[in-house]
């Protein structure tokens, strides 16, 4: 098969697209032939030399992909649940970036009722991320408010849809005005520019001096003691990302005062077990909302699997919105 291999750590110039070896999926797993799969930071991340796959993992990047179920292994029968020719999304450790991909059973979607096959893979890793994250973990609730920075990103516009469907007030910071607009759009209640506005003064102006209830930060350092800030009594916060670095001299007295919680994770370096249960609890809280036509996945652009480092150099610009996708 085909697959984009990262040739030396660097720019998006190191990705090339090689022959290698086709995987093989163990007792667990199915083989998928890829019909797309969707960029995620982490990607670039990667490339450069900084995130390595778990052990046993695919050496390729990607973390989510849809296709077909080409073939199942040797511990699974046809019909437990799947067979070969279904079509699925799934959450991966790697090796999206490829005409195929092995992946454990407990990871695969189904996908749902009008979304294409396309764009199906934009949804596995920014669903997961989200729900795990801010729901499973952060505990919002309806009638709650909800800070997320990064507003425009992939998981910023499925985590406003999924937000604004169960009853949240949504707050989001983006850098441009088109961004904002983009967010406004989806269902966004109160969208920030970082470049021109202090988002803690907007915070508080909007909630009453109170604060929100849980804040989404993809940027670390850079945002600690502004989203600490930024946070009512009884706070959450949760940390995803670390484009603002991951170090930070901060003053810890508002976690006190207000009984701040702080938290942290990715996903990719979860276990087969845990990821199972994420995409169990996805499939039966999110899922029925996709069917219903309530949340979408927003795709930016398409490139082909071959045109990866200038995928990789989109994303890297910062300038799109939603999700993008590589095509075998």
């Amino acid at each position: 098969m085909k697959a984009v291999v990262i040739t030396k750590y660097g720019g998006p110039e190191v990705l090339q697209l090689e022959e290698v070896e086709d995987p093989t999926p163990g007792a667990e797993e199915v083989l998928i032939k890829v019909a797309a799969t969707a960029l995620n930071r982490a990607d670039t991340v990667q490339r450069k030399g900084a995130y390595p796959p778990p052990k046993g993992s695919s050496p390729y990047p990607g973390l989510e992909a849809s296709g077909t179920i080409l073939a199942l292994g040797s511990s699974l029968s046809p019909g437990s649940p799947w067979n070969v020719g279904d079509e699925v999304c799934a959450l991966l450790s790697g090796g999206g970036y490829a005409e195929k991909v092995a992946v454990p059973v407990g990871q695969l979607l189904p996908v749902p009722p009008g979304v294409s096959l396309r764009d199906a893979a934009a949804l596995p890793e920014v669903v997961c991320t989200v729900w795990s994250t801010v729901f499973m973990m952060s505990h919002l609730s309806p009638g709650e408010s909800f800070l997320i920075h990064g507003g425009s990103s992939g998981i910023g516009t499925f985590a406003i849809q999924i937000s604004k469907y169960l009853g949240i007030k949504v707050f989001v910071t983006a850098g441009s005005e088109e961004k904002l607009e983009a967010c406004k759009n989806l269902g966004a209640d109160v969208c920030i520019n970082y470049k021109t506005e202090d988002f803690v003064a907007r915070v508080k102006e909007e909630t009453g001096g109170k604060g929100v209830d849980v804040i989404l930060d993809n940027m670390g350092g850079s945002y600690f003691q502004r989203n600490l800030d930024s946070l009512s009594v009884d706070g959450r916060l949760f940390i995803i990302g670390f484009q603002g670095g991951p170090t930070a001299e901060v003053n810890l007295s508002p976690m006190l005062a207000k009984r701040l919680t702080v938290q942290a994770a990715g996903l990719r370096g979860r276990s087969i077990e845990n990821k199972a249960k994420i995409v169990e609890e996805v499939k039966k809280n999110v899922w029925p909302a996709i069917a219903a036509r309530k949340l979408k996945p927003i795709v930016f652009k398409t490139f082909p699997l071959a045109e990866a480092a200038e995928a990789h150099r989109l994303m890297e610009s910062s300038s799109h919105i939603g999700k993008i996708l590589l095509i075998p």
